[in-house]
């Protein structure tokens, strides 16, 4: 409300009374006799009751506003912050690629000066043999034309005594070459681009070797493990019989089920336990060690999953997981379920979530190859990560599962 200037500013201009009532329906400032003829029917209020709830509201508008300032400062901090993210994994991609090529080109560079050099020794050899074999020849010719020319300077003499002393000894030359039975063959370079392809890849450094083939999925998850994140056990998500460590870091089963509080949070018949982080945007990569167990769940689940008796499991259900069953059955709980075949059994396995693309990718962490995609997946909440270390079956499959650090292209390490 406007402040009132003078006293003719605090009387009704119609019935000449003071101002005294406020009509919360109309908005407007009314005198006792406007109440009574013209809002009969209105929510009136004092005008101190009036100000104090103008006041209220006021209050109420101003920290809304300041909410969404917050929200906007946020925002401009998380694009400020994904784009200096996204210039580091460029200069990272950028010194583990120019590294990988610079090492590829030298170890090409090398076998082509070794090719090359090869080439031109076979040519020289060649060549030099074509020599000797052209001169000998060029000899023998030599020779040869100059025992004709004395033949023929012979046989024009008329002195018998002379001609019968010198034609004995027209003979050809002695020590002459049986060249019908010589073949001059050139050193084949056939296979040499065979060969000395083969002879690269035997030059390459040996680590670089060893991964040349898999170069693709290890920088693949080297750009996704720019994305790690912390993440740690919820305990008041764990079903009572699962024993988390005091860094809530690993988690096993055992026989013994806990006395334990039944909250809305608490699986209580799956073997289940959740991340306590939750993420509704972004990318987020975390890695578990799988080694020597024969049973095990692993992945991301909605924050709305059921926690109450029997769960299915799978993307209807806001569950995408893997899983290993009897030792060596490996599947994705999809519709309907994928059987999986990895070409060596991972002892720790990365899970990598793009929220904004649907996207969840399960990675054996260790060789870089990627296991399973959910693709096209529809997120509408947040999302946790999502373990079971199942039954421990006698003791086969006591061990835990364990989050382990995540090393990133830099050295630096998430979760310590």
């Amino acid at each position: 409300m406007e402040p009132v200037e003078n006293l003719e500013d605090r009387m009704c201009p119609t019935h000449q009374q003071p101002l005294m009532l406020f009509c919360s329906t109309d908005e407007k400032i009314v005198c006792m006799m406007c109440s009574v003829l013209d809002h009969k029917n209105h929510e009136l209020l004092s005008l101190e009751e009036a100000c104090e709830r103008r006041r209220s509201s006021l209050l109420q508008t101003q920290a809304q506003s300041q909410h969404m300032v917050e929200q906007r400062r946020q925002k401009i901090q998380e694009i400020q912050s994904l784009l200096e993210l996204s210039e580091t994994e460029v200069l990272r991609e950028r010194a583990a690629g120019l590294q990988v090529f610079t090492a590829l080109m030298q170890s090409v560079q090398r076998s082509m000066d070794l090719f090359l050099e090869e080439l031109q020794e076979k040519q020289s050899r060649s060549h030099r043999r074509a020599q000797d074999l052209l001169q000998r020849l060029e000899q023998e010719i030599c020779d040869l034309e100059q025992s004709s020319a004395e033949a023929q300077r012979l046989s024009r003499s008329h002195d018998p005594l002379h001609f019968l002393q010198r034609c004995p000894a027209l003979t050809p030359p002695a020590g002459l070459k049986e060249w019908s039975s010589v073949n001059f063959e050139l050193e084949t370079c056939e296979g040499s681009v065979s060969r000395a392809l083969s002879e690269l890849e035997n030059s390459l450094p040996q680590e670089f070797n060893k991964h040349f083939k898999e170069l693709p999925s290890r920088l693949e998850l080297l750009r996704v493990k720019q994305s790690a994140v912390e993440v740690t056990l919820d305990p008041d998500t764990a079903h009572p019989e699962l024993i988390l460590s005091e860094d809530l870091k690993q988690v096993h089963h055992t026989d013994v089920r806990k006395n334990l509080p039944d909250s809305p949070l608490r699986f209580d018949k799956c073997l289940y336990v959740l991340g306590k982080q939750s993420f509704s945007s972004g990318r987020f990569y975390f890695e578990v060690q799988i080694k020597r167990k024969t049973n095990w769940d692993v992945g991301v689940a909605q924050e709305s999953i059921n926690r109450k008796g029997i769960i299915n499991l799978g993307p209807k259900d806001g569950v995408w997981s893997i899983q290993l069953r009897h030792k060596h059955e490996y599947i994705a709980r999809n519709d309907p379920d994928v059987r999986l075949s990895p070409q060596r059994a991972p002892q720790k396995v990365g899970v990598f979530v793009d929220y904004g693309k649907g996207l969840v990718s399960f990675y054996d962490a260790d060789s870089a190859d990627l296991l399973y995609s959910f693709t096209d997946c529809c997120f509408r909440e947040k999302l946790l990560p999502y373990f079971s270390p199942c039954n421990r079956k006698g003791g086969s499959n006591s061990a835990p599962l364990l989050l382990t650090a995540v090393e990133t292209l830099s050295g630096d390490k998430v979760q310590k």
